[in-house]
């Protein structure tokens, strides 16, 4: 006899609410580590914009950041397989960020 708890002994039952729900736009990562955790603060960088604000700030295990890591890896292979390979422009320098000019020229994207 099937025991109907035992089914879905693996699953994992996630819920979201409205607002998180709707997604928060970010076009730059910034992340620093420490040996116990990593930080990653998501903001958006707007033209003609002095500073950015950090709209999200994720805060994860070594471990947990490797296994992102892996995951993102491994969804940009499938979206690659399907789209074609994502082109980067620029050197990673705020200066060379895609559709945006000017700024400091001290900002790194990470």
């Amino acid at each position: 006899m099937n025991d109907p708890k035992n089914n879905n002994k693996n699953s994992l039952n996630i819920e979201i609410t409205d607002e998180v729900s709707q997604g928060t736009y970010s076009n730059l990562a910034i992340i620093a580590h420490s040996k116990a955790e990593f930080v990653i603060d998501f903001t958006r960088v707007l033209p003609g914009t002095p500073k950015a604000k950090v709209h999200s700030r994720i805060i994860m295990t070594p471990q947990h950041a490797k296994m992102l890591a892996r995951a993102l890896t491994d969804n940009i292979g499938k979206f690659e397989a399907v789209n074609g390979e994502i082109q980067i422009d620029g050197s990673g320098n705020i200066n060379n960020f895609p559709g945006f000019e000017g700024g400091s020229g001290n900002t790194k994207i990470n």
